[in-house]
C-alpha cells in the first residue's frame, strides 16, 4: 500500500484532470477513475452486459460500446435512470481503483475521483484530499469551449455534483483554478508537491 493516498476531486471543468497530469509528472502514481470509467463501458468494457441488460441494447453502440451521447441525455432527463447508471458503473471502478492502488509503489498515489465528496466512501480511503476549484462560471466557459454542451447540459452535471463549499469543507488542500495561467497553475502543483515531500 502506498505511504501516502491522495483524494483529487474538483467540479467538471475544474482542471482537475490537469492537476492530476502535473503531479504524476512530479513523481506521484495516478489512478484516474474517469479513464476507468470509460475503459468498462468501452467495447468488451465489464459494463456493457449489465447496461444493456437494464437499459437496453439501443444503448450500446454498433461496435459494442456505451452510446454516451444518447445515455447523456437519459441521464439528463431522469434523475433515476443516473442512478441506475451509476450503480452498475461504480462498483466495477471501485474494483478496479482498489486493484491499482494494491500494484502501486509509488510513495504518493493520487486517485482522480470526481465524485469523492459525493460518494460518501472514497474520502475516508484518502489520506488527504486536494480539490481544484473554480468559478460555476468558469466550469461552464470551459466545458462549453471543450465539449460543445448546451448551457441546460452543462449545468445539469454542476448540479449533480457537491456544492463547491461542500467541496471545499472536505478538503485537506485547495488549489484555485480561476483567472490562472497553465504556469500559474503548475507553480502551484510544483508547491503542493513539494510538501508533500516530492
Amino acid at each position: 500500500m502506498p505511504r501516502l493516498v491522495l483524494g483529487l476531486t474538483g467540479g467538471i471543468g475544474s482542471g482537475k484532470t490537469t492537476v492530476g497530469q502535473m503531479l504524476a509528472a512530479q513523481g506521484c502514481g495516478l489512478i484516474d477513475a474517469d479513464a476507468i470509467a470509460h475503459a468498462v463501458t468501452a467495447c468488451g468494457g465489464r459494463a456493457i452486459g449489465a447496461i444493456a441488460q437494464t437499459f437496453g441494447n439501443e444503448f450500446i453502440t454498433s461496435d459494442g460500446a456505451l452510446d454516451r451521447s444518447r445515455m447523456r441525455q437519459l441521464v439528463f432527463d431522469d434523475e433515476t435512470a443516473r442512478q441506475k447508471l451509476q450503480s452498475v458503473i461504480h462498483p466495477l471502478v471501485a474494483d478496479e481503483i482498489n486493484l491499482a492502488l494494491a500494484k502501486t509503489c509509488q510513495s504518493v498515489v493520487v486517485i482522480d475521483v470526481p465524485l469523492l465528496v459525493e460518494s460518501g466512501h472514497w474520502r475516508a480511503k484518502c489520506d488527504r484530499v486536494l480539490v481544484v476549484d473554480c468559478s460555476v462560471t468558469t466550469q461552464m466557459q470551459r466545458v462549453r469551449d471543450r465539449n460543445g454542451w448546451a448551457t441546460a447540459m452543462i449545468e445539469s452535471v454542476i448540479q449533480s455534483q457537491a456544492p463547491r463549499h461542500v467541496r471545499i469543507a472536505a478538503a485537506d488542500a485547495v488549489l484555485c483554478n480561476d483567472h490562472v495561467s497553465l504556469g500559474e497553475l503548475s507553480a502551484s502543483v510544483d508547491a503542493f508537491a513539494h510538501s508533500l515531500g516530492l
